[in-house]
């Protein structure tokens, strides 16, 4: 264990050692994308806790334990992942009847987003037994905290794209049609054919998340055409795992349906609602049109 975790893992019992830890119960626990100090000390006592670890990749997660100085017999490892995820779950199954704490961890961030877990998950509910969720670190929200997108229409998490390249295009086409920013993930492997699809989008902005929270990470935002000869000026670029928001569509002008639509709204309802109601009305930006609610709230005050 490296030294600098002894006092986490003091201060982990400190913090959640009175806590309530139910037996027979699943536990879906986050783990660091990267950095190992973004482990919450939540997170470390339930690891410490625990009567058996269930996770994607015994190796990777007996070094992760390791690393914190909580290591694990072989026997107390149980490898879930995508290829034995509904067989494994019987003997989740079988551990949870037997008044056992199972903790589930992915090989890095969250469980059962883009990662193994969520059919896990489903036996486990599905038995009776309770699954209890301990959040952490996540490459999706961590790429969209740097991004700097702006817009409140949220997003959409489409995650690896199709490796066929005619699967590939038709969801690019797709993407082209969605107003919303889209968070993707790919391997180095595939980085060049994807900034090669999505250079259609043209001038729509995408940041490119590069070895997150890692010592060489890098995030960079630049226009969708620009990414193949991004990727190829510098080969460390197509190095490690990636993480890109392709960032909201511009807002079109309103051709004048959200207008007559407000006229209407308006007189009848609060602001906010009637800018909530000629949005799914209409599909055009809830921010335009809060702007011209304004506008002609202005204009009859006047």
């Amino acid at each position: 264990m490296s030294a600098s975790f002894a006092k986490a893992l003091e201060a982990a019992q400190d913090a959640a050692g009175s806590q309530n830890h139910p037996a027979s119960t699943l536990y879906v626990v986050a783990t660091p994308i990267g950095n190992l100090a973004d482990i919450s000390l939540r997170a470390l006592h339930v690891l410490a806790k625990v009567d058996v670890v269930a996770c994607e990749d015994t190796r990777h997660t007996q070094q992760l334990l390791r690393a914190y100085g909580l290591d694990r017999p072989n026997a107390q490892l149980l490898a879930v992942h995508q290829h034995n995820e509904a067989e494994a779950a019987q003997n989740v199954l079988l551990r949870l009847a037997q008044g056992e704490r199972v903790a589930y961890v992915s090989d890095a961030g969250t469980p059962a987003i883009s990662d193994p877990g969520a059919r896990l998950v489903a036996v486990v509910r599905e038995a009776g037994y309770r699954v209890l969720p301990l959040p952490g670190a996540s490459s999706v929200t961590t790429a969209l905290s740097a991004s700097g997108m702006t817009g409140d229409d949220g997003f959409v998490f489409r995650g690896f794209l199709a490796s066929k390249s005619a699967e590939r295009q038709l969801a690019v086409q797709a993407l082209a049609q969605e107003c919303r920013a889209v968070v993707l993930l790919e391997a180095p492997h595939r980085i060049e054919a994807l900034a090669q699809a999505l250079s259609v989008l043209g001038q729509r902005r995408i940041t490119v998340g590069r070895e997150l929270t890692k010592q060489f990470e890098q995030i960079d935002t630049l226009a969708a055409q620009d990414l193949p000869a991004w990727f190829a000026e510098k080969p460390d670029r197509q190095r490690g795992e990636f993480v890109l928001v392709l960032h909201n569509a511009p807002v079109a002008a309103s051709q004048g349906e959200g207008l007559r639509v407000l006229q209407i709204l308006l007189p009848e309802l609060p602001l906010k609602t009637a800018v909530k109601l000629a949005a799914e009305i209409t599909g055009e930006s809830k921010n335009q049109l809060y702007d011209l609610a304004l506008s002609l709230k202005k204009t009859e005050a006047s």
